[in-house]
């Protein structure tokens, strides 16, 4: 999971508070049992101290890497970690406090018992932004690092992927589309959407995706809050 403190739009969002919490850390334990095989892959620009106290404190491992260059920051990380040719590697981000673990689970195991090099759900899927999650394996991460040279193919992770490699991928359907949701965290309403969406939980954390899907719809003035803010492209 990439983590930094020094967003543009939204400085240190990922230690901003969240239920009592911090949005990070909500994000982790909306995962379950899966944080156990959490790497927090951070930079290492002096910026990421409240990160590392953060993993220190919860017993998450977690690796300094390059601030501009995700892929590489993964690709170490993983490495540091002993991930092998054949390892799956899970891809997120940590602006997604919202992130459903049934669905994490669900990418997981499609990649673990089909004939695939990537399963993805996120963008063009039908999901709302928020609740991505990639999986591929460890050899495609260290070949993708290895001729990855341009800019946009170091900052983001899986963008060279198709580019320097022929993979077969799947895409998780959600089958209905539920794109126009925003549950990602990049700007200020964003920041206030997520709040107002906890709080219609009582800032409780453990509710389902169906759950929240519920709640949107009946209360759309919580989808309305960020529905301005476009999605920052590659």
């Amino acid at each position: 999971m990439q983590a930094r403190m020094t967003s543009s739009r939204l400085p240190g969002k990922v230690m901003l508070p969240l239920c009592n919490s911090s949005v990070l850390q909500v994000m982790l334990d909306r995962l379950g049992d899966l944080v156990n095989n959490v790497v927090i892959a951070t930079t290492d620009d002096g910026t990421e101290q409240p990160i590392v106290d953060l993993c220190t404190r919860l017993n998450i491992k977690y690796f300094r890497g390059s601030t501009e260059n995700v892929l590489s920051r993964y690709y170490l990380a993983a490495r540091h970690y002993g991930a092998q040719d054949n390892t799956a590697i899970v891809r997120l981000t940590s602006d997604c406090p919202l992130i459903d673990s049934t669905l994490v689970r669900l990418a997981i195991d499609y990649y673990q018992n089909h004939s695939v090099d990537m399963v993805s759900l996120g963008p063009h899927s039908g999901f709302p932004r928020g609740l991505d999650t990639c999986v591929f394996a460890f050899r495609l991460l260290a070949r993708t690092h290895q001729l990855a040279h341009s800019a946009p193919d170091k900052e983001h992770v899986t963008l060279g992927m198709a580019k320097f490699n022929t993979i077969n991928s799947h895409t998780i359907s959600a089958g209905v589309d539920n794109s126009h949701y925003r549950l990602t965290l990049d700007e200020p309403d964003d920041y206030t959407a997520i709040q107002a969406i906890y709080q219609q939980f009582n800032n409780n954390l453990n509710f389902s995706y169906n759950e929240l899907l519920e709640t949107l719809k009946n209360h759309p003035h919580l989808a309305d809050i960020n529905k301005h803010v476009e999605q920052k492209t590659a």
